[in-house]
């Protein structure tokens, strides 16, 4: 009697599962990562979709023109690296490590500096090299730089605030590296306290690439802007080691050529949950002129 109560009850569970699957509810299996760490060393965070207020209102201390704010939604998830790409990332990616802060003038210290001295062009080429990888390749996954709607959103946190912890600039040196605490160089990825979603240096240490020509914003809502088709110069975000408070906002801008190297310009990478194969549990499985 018993063993038929157990088997009954197993019964009508395998029932509800089943019943709850076909009207769409994601089992864990079928539900991405929160966190992913490829072959490289690199880790990413799961980034929800959702939709925001980018820029800033006129009011803000240091706004500027051109971050009119407009509603952007971004309909997908993706990933974006919990960390600025580092000097033995890069090089290990690229057999080359262009950075200017690094030997001496850090005292040796370069592996988890982040990369700067970095060209858009050759973010993009990384991002291209990396997916490239037999290990990223068996992985499926695909890296790319974010887009700028998908940085600032990142940044934000669900912050509507001037920074991704408050309105404080007095609390910044808790979370970036600027002209106040920078020291003249850039500084070990991490080191600081993390935003909402767990993303370091998003304030300051290096500007970071991202993938859209810079251009004004739209007047009304949009949907995972991408940027004009192309303008004078690529976004770079998120201020640096050498930049005042104001730079290092959630919605500052700045841009610079793609072919342009400075020693405060780096970058992070992104990529999309499509790109990431079948997952049991957590562990991701195999399926086939400046003003700064």
């Amino acid at each position: 009697m018993y063993r038929s109560i157990c088997k009954w009850f197993f019964a009508v569970s395998l029932w509800i599962a089943g019943g709850a699957n076909l009207c769409g509810a994601q089992s864990p299996q079928d539900q991405s990562p929160k966190e992913i760490i490829n072959n490289n060393g690199m880790k990413l965070v799961l980034i929800p979709k959702g939709t925001f207020m980018m820029g800033s209102p006129e009011s803000e201390e240091g706004h500027e023109e051109d971050e009119v704010q407009h509603e952007v939604t971004i309909s997908k998830d993706y990933y974006l690296g919990v960390y600025e790409v580092t000097q033995a990332q890069y090089e290990k990616v690229m057999g080359e490590n262009p950075s200017y802060y690094q030997g001496a003038k850090v005292d040796n210290q370069n592996a988890e500096l982040p990369v700067d001295s970095v060209s858009w062009d050759e973010a993009v080429e990384f991002c291209k090299k990396l997916s490239e990888l037999p290990e990223e390749k068996k992985a499926g996954r695909v890296y790319r730089l974010p887009t700028e709607a998908e940085w600032e959103y990142a940044c934000r946190a669900t912050s509507e605030m001037v920074y991704s912890f408050d309105d404080e600039r007095g609390l910044l040196p808790e979370y970036g590296w600027f002209d106040r605490n920078g020291s003249d160089r850039t500084h070990t990825v991490g080191l600081l306290e993390p935003n909402r979603w767990g993303l370091y240096d998003m304030h300051g240490n290096v500007w970071e690439w991202c993938s859209d020509w810079y251009g004004e914003y739209p007047a009304g809502s949009v949907i995972d802007p991408s940027g004009p088709k192309e303008s004078g110069g690529r976004v770079n975000r998120g201020g640096s080691w050498n930049n005042t408070a104001e730079s290092c906002r959630s919605a500052n801008r700045f841009r610079d050529g793609p072919s342009d190297r400075y020693s405060l310009l780096g970058f992070r990478v992104a990529m999309s949950p499509s790109t990431v194969p079948e997952v049991v549990g957590n562990v991701p499985q195999v399926v086939d002129e400046p003003k700064r």
